[in-house]
């Protein structure tokens, strides 16, 4: 962080929508101050439209990796794969967070990967106390278990009150992915 401002730890979980999105808001406004961000998603393979937005208007600052097979991985339908796919991930967020190539790091949907057995709750403690003081990391997903709530310097829980998804209305690209 410039200055040597001290970076947080952030949860956004819950199940409602719009922890991803969170997420990346905070990486955009840190663009604008040229901050550098990387973005980790856990579970994820696949063509969205932020991958795609910051791949070709904020390259120079911000980094998106997927560590996932492509489609939705459902709880109890994890394969060695997905499991060495969520290591991956971690092992790439471990080696961000000793390079100090980022001001920002974020794990999308790290808290899920915990919550469906790919990774041990402790394993991003431990990720977790690698965080150098000027780094900010973030951690999104439904089900964020209560360590990682409780080491979090802020929990944001978003809550889901109506959805267009209840009445059969499906992803809409550009708005939900």
């Amino acid at each position: 962080m410039p200055g040597g401002e001290q970076g947080l730890v952030q949860v956004y979980t819950g199940e409602g929508k719009g922890k991803t999105t969170a997420a990346l808001g905070l990486v955009l406004r840190a663009a604008g101050w040229g901050l550098r961000s990387l973005v980790i998603q856990f579970m994820k393979q696949q063509q969205t439209g932020e991958r795609q937005a910051l791949a070709r208007f904020l390259a120079l600052c911000v980094t998106l990796e997927q560590f996932g097979r492509a489609g939705f991985l459902r709880r109890g339908q994890a394969l060695p794969e997905d499991v060495a796919l969520a290591r991956q991930g971690l092992e790439r967020a471990r080696a961000a967070l000793k390079s100090s190539d980022y001001d920002i790091v974020v794990l999308d949907e790290v808290n899920t990967a915990v919550d469906f057995g790919l990774l041990a709750e402790q394993e991003v403690l431990e990720l977790i106390e690698l965080k150098p003081a000027s780094v900010e990391l973030v951690l999104t997903g439904r089900g964020a278990p209560a360590g990682l709530l409780a080491r979090a310097d802020l929990v944001t829980r978003m809550v889901e009150e109506k959805h267009p998804y209840r009445v059969g209305v499906g992803a809409r690209r550009g708005i939900d992915y």
